[in-house]
């Protein structure tokens, strides 16, 4: 029982920061004024000659696209008046790469979300001061080193983002699709590098934020649920 119940605890330490930083890998595919970010800092209508209305309304189409069963994705913008097909077939297949890696994130996000939230429970239902006290050691432990590792990461990110950025998509993928033309194709003018590290700094910076304030929760019960240290008891001889 001892070996499961240190098995859990170290998936426990592991699981809590990749399901912060999976949700909010979650939260941003999802939401809207991400993709509008995109579309405004870096004037996409202007590097694509397509009206704003029809880039967001495209945007959210590759939302919906990234949760649902489609296999692949067909969007019809009007540029100069005329409708056109806003991805060509190099762009589709990169998009159909991105969804695999996207709902794989959404898979794991909901497995370690689960296990924390059923870790914390389980905890709680055989609550001892003890088990308490343990569980923000091991959430302390857990913070430490997901900040220290989206740390090392940022800051080789921040040192060479192209390169970083090139390695990424050399792990992710196992073909050249990413590789695409910023001249000609629609997907990279919309989602330059640039919103990349713009969006993978806020990533970082937001897992660490939640992480630091789940650290320093951990800390404070610590701190106000440590045992006094006893008095120093003088012996019965030198009482009398």
């Amino acid at each position: 029982m001892a070996v499961v119940r240190h098995i859990a605890a170290l998936l426990f330490i592991i699981a809590l920061p990749i399901a912060l930083i999976t949700t909010n890998v979650r939260i941003a595919a999802n939401e809207p004024r991400v993709y509008e970010y995109a579309t405004d800092h870096y004037n996409t209508p202007q590097t694509t000659g397509i009206a704003r209305e029809e880039l967001l309304r495209a945007s959210g189409e590759l939302r919906a696209y990234y949760n649902n069963d489609e296999e692949s994705i067909f969007v019809r913008v009007r540029k100069d008046g005329e409708p056109i097909s806003l991805f060509n077939s190099r762009e589709t297949s990169h998009l159909r790469d991105v969804k695999d890696l996207f709902q794989t994130s959404f898979r794991v996000q909901e497995a370690t979300a689960i296990f924390v939230l059923a870790y914390v429970v389980t905890v709680f239902i055989w609550a001892r001061e003890g088990s308490l006290r343990t569980l923000a050691t091991q959430v302390v432990i857990s913070g430490l080193l997901g900040v220290a590792a989206i740390g090392l990461v940022g800051a080789f990110a921040v040192a060479g983002f192209d390169a970083a950025f090139d390695r990424f998509h050399l792990i992710a993928f196992s073909n050249d699709f990413w590789q695409l033309d910023p001249d000609r194709d629609h997907l990279i003018q919309m989602f330059p590098e640039g919103f990349w590290r713009d969006i993978s700094l806020l990533i970082g910076i937001g897992t660490v934020a939640e992480l630091g304030v789940l650290l320093a929760a951990a800390g404070a019960y610590l701190g106000f649920t440590r045992q006094p240290s006893l008095p120093y008891a003088l012996p019965e001889s030198a009482r009398a």
